[in-house]
């Protein structure tokens, strides 16, 4: 270390070449949102000198480009993004995105903690930094079966870990709010550090409550007047905008360069398909200053206050000391990306090929107690007055609505006339055989079925339809297959994503699953669909997001009153 010390000093100073110089770039000044030339000096994976000229043992011509630092993605789940870590460092990297801040909540809930330590073997050996926040909430909810469960003394043993943050979103705000044991349990073992946190809607003392145990951050505002009271009551704003959930343009307003240290920017999460059409983090840099923000405060909440917010002291700006993470653009408004570095090594895909990989687990995840038949979707039932699920575009929160739907030999059906499709939940971690039953408004399908293992956040089979036969076929593939979304149409599979890694990530490079999501996308349109993303809309419906309908292996669940609904 002292060697590496004095070198960066020599080369700072300017007394030796430095190991790499950026000449002649415009270089993004955080602090007054000025571009200013200069040469960028790297010694190792460290920034040494900037705003003045130097001379490099290897140099790259910046002339026309503008430096800004690398990205940070503060909340995501890599699983949800359907590629392994590995695949996901070469899909997202490119983007800009140098650093990624995982929980692996998804993979934990089916494997428990051999979920973090494929991530963490995984996060040593990605060209990107990828930091793991520990999943809190294994299960998610006892309304569901989950397939694994994770206490603090488990969640303790990877406190330490150098890859670790802290602990990641706390979703049972409730149990923190009642003082339930685990939660404080938890909250105790990482007082010390980062708390992520997972409050939708909640305000006023409530909040006050949930701040006061020390969770710092939220990525679940909605709208900029919940936004406003928690970034004043000293929390960072994480502004989400992934496949499903867009709360851009509703927070857009309030993100200036006053604000800026209180925001910064998630996906949580985009699938290879949104990334290839839009971008990642980069995309969220384009349209935030599209809605007008200012770019100061973009780039900002992308690098700086991010890294402050995840105390990660050593990144955010392109400045001596800190890491060189580093993305040139050719346009500033537009986010117009040049070239990368990940800590001083320029990105490409020979990068990605020098890396040392290791193998994928979590195969054979999906174990139903029983083959699926036909008759196990049936609603028994008038149909009058049923209660339905109803989606809100671009949001995880649903409506609790009532609808009047056919029936037939005592068996509520579906009914295209109003959108209303058939929903189940099938438990699919070997634990028992339940199947949760309901209805849902907003997919849009006239006929078929659709079915997922990618259910929030227990990961049991998640299957919406118009035809009960299809709606058992889909299941059926989806166990065959280990994993993935199935789409059937009159008895016949007519495009499928194989997801065999805890039934949650592809073992194929992120071009194929893209092509295959773009095959699916265009079968659900065939099939009346009007959803963007509609496996993971149909992933989210069991996720428990205050209020709303929810769908579990237990049965449709009316989360205010946390009692099953007919």
């Amino acid at each position: 270390m002292r060697e590496t010390i004095e070198q960066r000093i020599q080369q700072g100073v300017g007394n030796s070449p430095a190991d790499l110089v950026i000449r002649n770039v415009g270089l993004f000044d955080l602090v007054t949102g000025e571009i200013l030339p200069g040469d960028i000096a790297i010694c190792g994976d460290r920034v040494v000198g900037t705003l003045d000229r130097y001379e490099g043992k290897r140099e790259i011509d910046g002339t026309g480009k503008i430096a800004v630092p690398g990205f940070i993605d503060t909340h995501l789940h890599v699983e949800s993004s359907l590629i392994t870590p590995f695949e996901f460092d070469r899909c997202v990297l490119p983007h800009g995105v140098t650093t990624a801040i995982c929980d692996p909540h998804e993979m934990a809930n089916v494997m428990g903690t051999a979920a973090f330590d494929y991530f963490l073997e995984c996060a040593s050996r990605t060209i990107m930094d990828l930091r793991v926040n520990l999943s809190s909430c294994v299960p998610a909810t006892p309304m569901e079966t989950s397939g694994a469960v994770l206490d603090a003394a488990a969640l303790a043993r990877y406190r330490d870990h150098a890859k670790v943050i802290g602990l990641a979103e706390f979703m049972n705000f409730p149990g923190v709010l009642s003082g339930q044991s685990d939660c404080v349990d938890k909250l105790v073992t990482f007082a010390e550090g980062h708390i992520d946190g997972h409050a939708p809607l909640l305000r006023g003392k409530p909040l006050n409550g949930y701040i006061a145990a020390g969770i710092s951050t939220d990525h679940e505002a909605t709208a900029a007047e919940e936004a406003l009271e928690k970034i004043r009551k000293g929390m960072t704003i994480l502004i989400r905008e992934g496949s499903v959930c867009k709360d851009l343009e509703a927070l857009a307003p309030l993100l200036t360069p006053e604000t800026s240290q209180f925001f910064a920017f998630c996906t949580d999460d985009r699938n290879p398909l949104e990334i290839a059409h839009e971008g990642h983090i980069d995309f969220l840099i384009r349209k935030a200053i599209s809605l007008g923000v200012a770019p100061l405060a973009a780039y900002r909440a992308a690098s700086l206050s991010a890294a402050r917010a995840f105390g990660l002291r050593d990144r955010g700006q392109i400045a001596p000391g800190l890491r060189a993470d580093i993305v040139l653009l050719d346009d500033l408004q537009t986010c117009q990306i040049a070239q990368v570095f990940s800590a001083g090594r320029p990105v490409d895909e020979a990068i990605f090929e020098a890396r040392e990989v290791i193998a994928p687990v979590g195969y054979g995840s999906v174990k139903l107690a029983a083959p699926v038949v036909v008759d196990d979707f049936a609603v028994p039932g008038t149909g009058q007055h049923q209660a339905v699920i109803g989606i809100i575009p671009g949001q995880i929160i649903t409506e609790f609505l009532r609808c009047d739907l056919p029936a037939a030999d005592g068996k509520v059906l579906a009914d295209k006339t109003q959108d209303v499709a058939k929903i189940c939940v099938i438990a699919r971690h070997g634990k028992n055989g339940n199947i949760g039953r309901g209805f849902v408004r907003g997919f849009g399908l006239t006929r078929g079925a659709l079915a997922s293992s990618v259910g929030h956040d227990s990961h049991n089979l998640c299957v919406v339809g118009m035809s009960d036969e299809d709606m058992a076929q889909a299941s059926a593939r989806l166990e065959e297959l280990g994993g993935g979304f199935v789409a059937v149409e009159d008895g016949k599979v007519i495009a499928e994503l194989s997801l065999p890694i805890a039934g949650l990530m592809s073992d194929q490079p992120f071009e194929t699953v893209q092509a295959d999501l773009e095959a699916l996308r265009a079968a659900v349109s065939r099939m009346g669909g009007k959803l963007e993303e509609p496996f993971l809309q149909l992933a989210f419906l069991p996720l428990p997001v205050i209020p709303h309908l929810k769908i579990t292996d237990l049965g449709l669940i009316d989360v205010n009153t946390m009692s099953l609904v007919s």
